[in-house]
């Protein structure tokens, strides 16, 4: 098969890339190195079925080759990278969201949409199923990631109804794994890098606050599986890992992990940072039997002997 993949530089754009050339597929990966890491998807470069284009998604994309499906994982997905540049966040949410889309019409090529948990904002309903509409504040800081992720949502709405798109959308839960940038800005990535270097943890709040933490290999998994299941348009399935961990319990595996004399210090929570989050998988389970191997403390070995080479 040929896939596009948008943000195919990035944490898990660069991890589908690999896994996708192993069957022998061919990959166009599609990044504006905004966020992206070109040391990523370095070892992919002379696969004779990899071809990297330069291209940001906010721009017309023209593919002269035929396309069989289409992943979208392109835009910053960190507070700290997409509030560094709100506009263009809220612009490739909705203007790269149509440019893919009409590619994919032009293509007949199936869509798969990295949407994200962040479409439920601080919740009131915990944990989070798919038909809940959220707590997302429209005028702050989260807003251009959170309002434009839901718009996004919005779009293929429309092109599955009045256009006859096929489509689907996962929403992401907190995934961690290799390929993070070091200064990435989540939790996890933060306490590991902070725990390497001997410095103290930032707990943002009292700590109380919970995660629930998917390794990546299992994220793929569901991608992939979801992928599979055919050519329909199915209304968004939310994929994480459901055990859940209280940012302070987080800090004190890492330090412990890491075998860090780390202490652990607090700040301010910034506005409308989520209190809890954890995702309800019944609907995955239901339809393509998702269920995440990786204990936390195995994805963790993994990404700490990550970033000890980093560091």
């Amino acid at each position: 098969m040929k896939f596009l993949i948008t943000g195919g530089a990035g944490f898990l754009g660069s991890h589908l890339c690999k896994k996708l050339l192993t069957n022998n597929n061919e990959i166009i990966c599609l990044d504006n190195f905004q966020t992206g890491n070109i040391e990523n998807i370095s070892e992919l470069i002379e696969n004779k079925n990899f071809h990297l284009m330069n291209h940001d998604l906010r721009e017309k994309i023209i593919i002269n080759n035929n396309i069989d499906f289409i992943y979208n994982l392109a835009c910053p997905a960190s507070p700290k990278k997409y509030q560094a540049d709100p506009i263009g966040t809220i612009q490739t949410c909705t203007v790269g969201m149509f440019n893919i889309l009409d590619l994919a019409l032009e293509k007949n090529a199936d869509v798969l949409h990295t949407s994200t948990s962040e479409i439920y904002g601080d919740p009131l309903q915990h944990p989070q199923v798919e038909d809940y509409f959220g707590n997302v504040n429209p005028f702050g800081p989260r807003s251009c990631y959170d309002e434009g992720k839901r718009c996004a949502e919005t779009i293929i709405y429309e092109y599955i109804n009045q256009k006859k798109l096929s489509a689907k959308i996962v929403r992401i839960f907190n995934t961690f794994g290799p390929n993070m940038d070091i200064d990435d800005g989540r939790v996890v990535s933060n306490f590991i890098v902070q725990a390497l270097r001997g410095e103290d943890l930032t707990i943002y709040g009292d700590g109380s606050q919970t995660r629930s933490l998917c390794y990546v290999d299992d994220l793929l998994e569901g991608f992939e599986s979801f992928r599979k299941i055919g050519k329909s348009s199915i209304g968004p399935v939310n994929l994480g890992n459901s055990n859940e961990i209280s940012i302070k319990e987080l800090a004190e595996v890492i330090i412990d992990q890491t075998n860090s004399k780390s202490g652990i210090i607090y700040k301010d929570l910034p506005e409308n940072d989520p209190k809890v989050r954890k995702p309800n998988t019944e609907k995955a389970k239901k339809l393509f039997s998702f269920e995440p191997k990786y204990s936390l403390n195995d994805g963790l070995k993994n990404t700490i002997s990550y970033f000890q080479n980093k560091i």
